[in-house]
């Protein structure tokens, strides 16, 4: 699993240690966005999982060698889930996105096409590519992406390089769409944390809204509904050379959130609507995907929105080291 000390990753990492008895090695470089805290508080917690978890320190923008796959050993699944991810940064900076998800996914990619072992490769992407949803539109996989920032194109790049290798090398692959997750252990610049934190120390929270004061919309999914779903397409024999969007059941506008996390902390929520063309340039209003595919499989989510927010937010609270 490659990203196992992130946000995502780490859950994902506890659902499968929770629900298999497989064992798992972490790819991380350790940035910004991966911390070891997060694994080992899962770890601490699940005593007997420590022995099948091992790391792999390795900077994927580098080929992984003979030593580096040495290390790793056997695999039967990839999970590729490292990824730059901030749309600001990728603003400011584009090339180093573009290395971290279209040059990385490709090194991982060729490593991938030499195990024998291998049954399958899972992708790990994101809504952002299909660019804005207008009003009453939720975008099925193969829908035209429409990317309107560095990012977003990076991660649509990498995903053409995963299907140039499953056409070209045959390699057992699937692609995943996924929404705004949220769960415990978030990094705190993202919106929920930043809500709890901004909601106890009374410092106002920017909402970036329409020139008509429609605040943004999105679709939440909690990041074990995200691993339960990952884990699904692992275990099941679903078509290959394919994508699968992980839908959250409910769409929220980014007011309602920030009123709703205030509400659960106990404060006044003070706020402030953004014209969000002119405060954030390569943002977009609404994400929005269509869940169809998944569901025709038979997979649903395993907790629903309104309490595993909540639960969120109330552990966030009582674990505030994680607000910064």
């Amino acid at each position: 699993m490659t990203g196992g000390s992130g946000f995502i990753g780490h859950h994902l990492c506890e659902h499968i240690l929770k629900e298999t008895d497989w064992e798992i090695v972490c790819m991380d470089r350790l940035d910004c966005s991966g911390t070891l805290h997060r694994l080992h508080e899962v770890l601490e917690s699940h005593n007997h999982w420590k022995s099948r978890v091992s790391f792999v320190f390795h900077d994927l923008k580098a080929e992984i060698n003979s030593f580096t796959a040495s290390q790793i050993g056997r695999v039967d699944y990839i999970l590729h889930l490292a990824a730059g991810s901030h749309v600001d940064r990728s603003i400011e900076d584009p090339m180093s996105f573009v290395m971290d998800n279209v040059v990385g996914t490709t090194n991982l990619l060729n490593y991938a096409r030499s195990l024998d072992s291998l049954e399958l490769f899972v992708n790990f992407s994101t809504d952002e590519v299909f660019g804005p949803a207008p009003e009453g539109v939720k975008y099925k996989e193969w829908d035209r992406y429409d990317s309107t920032n560095p990012y977003s194109g990076s991660k649509a790049g990498a995903e053409e390089m995963c299907l140039a290798f499953a056409n070209t090398y045959k390699l057992p692959l699937v692609i995943t769409h996924c929404m705004n997750v949220f769960g415990e252990r978030q990094h705190p610049e993202k919106f929920i944390p930043m809500c709890v934190n901004r909601a106890l120390t009374g410092e106002k929270v920017y909402i970036h809204a329409s020139p008509e004061g429609q605040p943004g919309r999105r679709h939440y999914i909690h990041a074990r509904n995200t691993s339960a779903a990952v884990l699904f397409l692992m275990q099941g024999k679903w078509e290959q050379r394919e994508k699968y969007n992980i839908v959250g059941e409910k769409e929220v506008d980014n007011l309602q959130m920030a009123q709703f996390i205030a509400g659960v902390v106990g404060k006044p929520l003070n706020y402030e609507l953004l014209d969000f063309h002119s405060s954030r340039p390569g943002h977009d209003l609404r994400y929005a995907l269509d869940g169809g595919k998944m569901e025709s499989l038979g997979w649903s989510l395993p907790i629903n929105f309104e309490d595993s927010l909540e639960k969120t937010i109330r552990w966030t609270l009582e674990n505030n080291r994680w607000l910064g």
